[in-house]
């Protein structure tokens, strides 16, 4: 058996239905890592999942998806909030059978991301809430380093988002 065929690229409009239905398997998989609950996802407009499946093809923002074998298996992006902040990870996600180092599929992804982010800034930052301590350990092990700053998390059932930084000093580079 030949082994899967990894494609790491960014999204573009017409991968709207792809984009949604990953969106869809994010929020069903790990609902507190999102800032969108999975009844408002289910509502969104067409117009609107094209929009967002056009980040990968925007300035300033990324969406990069792991497809595998014509499976879509993971997801990143990036924004800049502001030119103090600098670039910032979110929309992570890989499904559960890809997670792990074996798969690649998550270093795979960071590593465009970082590639993207080096164009914007010495650092990559992210939020993880506090009740995710998979999340963080997998962060931590990606080379992030928790800040000190928190958020409020806003949507129920609350609590904080811990801010983490890697600094890109040595991100691939395009």
């Amino acid at each position: 058996m030949a082994p899967p065929r990894l494609v790491i690229r960014t999204t573009r409009e017409a991968d709207w239905r792809e984009v949604r239905a990953l969106r869809l398997e994010m929020l069903r998989d790990t609902p507190l890592a999102f800032l969108e609950t999975l009844e408002h996802a289910e509502t969104v407009e067409e117009a609107v999942w094209r929009q967002r499946a056009r980040r990968g093809e925007t300035a300033g923002q990324t969406s990069v998806v792991a497809i595998e074998d014509g499976r879509w298996v993971g997801h990143m992006g990036g924004y800049i909030p502001d030119a103090a902040t600098g670039p910032m990870l979110v929309g992570v996600y890989v499904a559960p059978d890809r997670r792990g180092d074996a798969a690649g599929v998550t270093r795979a992804l960071l590593d465009e991301v970082e590639r993207w982010a080096a164009g914007h800034g010495s650092t990559l930052r992210l939020e993880v809430h506090e009740d995710n301590p998979r999340a963080r350990r997998f962060y931590e092990k990606l080379g992030f380093v928790l800040t000190g700053r928190t958020s409020t998390y806003p949507l129920d059932p609350g609590g904080l988002e811990l801010e983490m930084i890697k600094r890109l000093d040595d991100a691939p580079r395009r």
